[in-house]
């Protein structure tokens, strides 16, 4: 039997700038603007003078291009 333990790992960021959203898409910053542009990503929300992305808004619109690409093959 397998008991679940609490770790004290940094939990996960709920919205990210451009350059850490980069980092995981392993792209460019500047790619990430452009994608943005073009539809392939989520727009980004503003908080004061900051611009980030909603990761769980990322994850689900990369699940929808994947879902339409398998689809669509």
């Amino acid at each position: 039997m397998t008991r679940n333990t609490i770790t004290t790992q940094k939990p996960e960021s709920l919205a990210v700038t451009a350059d850490d959203l980069a980092k995981l898409l392993n792209v460019s910053a500047r790619h990430i603007w452009k994608l943005t542009a073009t539809g392939k990503l989520p727009p980004p929300i503003r908080l004061g003078r900051s611009t980030r992305w909603i990761l769980a808004d990322v994850q689900a619109h990369l699940a929808g291009l994947r879902a339409s690409a398998a689809g669509g093959a």
